[in-house]
């Protein structure tokens, strides 16, 4: 069995370890039905999803008929409310996820996770898709007061799960960026909530299903 060179291996949350977007689509469309803007198809969230629930709303109003503060100010508690009681309703793992995680914890790998998604939203959602406890740190993105690409969260994310080399695996130029931000290895996925040409990241590397990972991992540089 081959070594793997990471102690740890971090994970973006929406887009990356759980496809997130039947539930956020669903809490958009719900706000914006209120003012009676039409629904989105799910795939069509996926370019507003990566910066937060603000800039999700602000990107589906400019789409679905113009935006300003005043709407922005009172839709968004409507989203945030209609999302906290449906966070898991579509939301599931990605593919091959939890074969890969059983792989790397079997190897002593620890997994932790850094997300731009307030902690309001991802624990709970975390404990309902029965996954917290395979976690060694949960960060949120208001967990250390900034988000990603500040390396911050990230920083915290190794400190919290115990320290040592660390790679991380995201879908957005937050990911990315943070990771390089915060000088550790970093890997985009090409399935994730992209808004444009995974290449375009300038990840170290890239994976287009959770099978690959593992492999790449044991190949890694030393």
């Amino acid at each position: 069995m081959t070594d793997i060179p990471f102690n740890i291996v971090g994970f973006d949350l929406d887009g990356t370890l759980i496809d997130t977007s039947g539930d956020l689509a669903a809490a958009v469309n719900y706000a914006i039905g209120t003012i009676d803007r039409p629904p989105f198809p799910v795939a069509a969230i996926h370019p507003f999803v990566g910066k937060g629930a603000k800039v999700m709303l602000e990107r589906a109003l400019d789409a679905s008929g113009g935006c300003d503060e005043a709407l922005l100010a009172h839709l968004l508690p409507i989203l945030l409310d209609y999302y906290e009681q449906n966070l898991a309703i579509h939301s599931r793992p990605y593919p091959g996820l939890i074969a890969a995680m059983d792989a790397l914890t079997a190897r002593g790998v620890r997994l932790a996770i850094c997300t731009n998604k307030a902690e309001r939203f991802t624990i709970p959602l975390m404990h309902q898709l029965g996954l917290s406890d395979r976690f060694a740190a949960i960060i949120g993105g208001d967990t250390v007061g900034v988000a990603k690409p500040d390396p911050a969260p990230i920083r915290a994310m190794i400190d919290r799960a115990g320290g040592g080399r660390t790679i991380f695996i995201g879908d957005t130029i937050n990911d990315i960026a943070g990771a390089k931000n915060a000088g550790i290895a970093n890997v985009a996925v090409g399935f994730g909530f992209l808004d444009g040409p995974v290449e375009n990241l300038k990840a170290d590397a890239i994976i287009h299903h959770f099978d690959e990972l593992v492999p790449l991992l044991e190949n890694w540089p030393r």
